[in-house]
């Protein structure tokens, strides 16, 4: 894993500019654009930044909305959630609990078992695939 202690000049030699954006400045991709929206392959989703694991594959859905939606975290100590009133609403923002790394939003409209949908960049995930 990373040091969460790094500077900006440091997480930009490491991240590609917009994984830099999102992941370090809170930014958001577009939707329908992230390489794993559509993604149906097995296995873990871990930190673009630390490798930390995040989100297994069996917990992936399609929401609809564009961005890779699953309603389970791998782990409750893999995430933190804060609340974000950016841009005049109120949400929950879900971070890397590693390395504080921005990787999207949860909402309360997901499918069973959870009813939850973590709506995520895919710029902040790295796939790693079960053999």
């Amino acid at each position: 894993m990373t040091d969460n202690i790094m500077n900006d000049e440091q997480w930009r030699e490491k991240l590609s500019p917009e994984q830099f954006n999102i992941c370090r400045h809170k930014a958001t991709e577009a939707p329908f654009t992230g390489k794993y929206t559509d993604c149906k392959k097995d296995g873990i989703y871990h930190c673009v930044c630390c490798g930390n694991p995040l989100f297994d594959s069996e917990t992936k859905y399609n929401s609809g909305s564009g961005w890779p939606s699953f309603w389970d975290v791998i782990s409750d100590d893999s995430v933190a959630r804060h609340t974000d009133f950016s841009h005049g609403m109120s949400r929950v923002e879900i971070t890397c609990k590693a390395c504080d790394a921005h990787l999207g939003h949860v909402f309360e409209d997901g499918p069973p078992p959870t009813g939850l949908r973590y709506c995520i960049n895919s710029a902040a995930l790295d796939l790693k695939e079960r053999s």
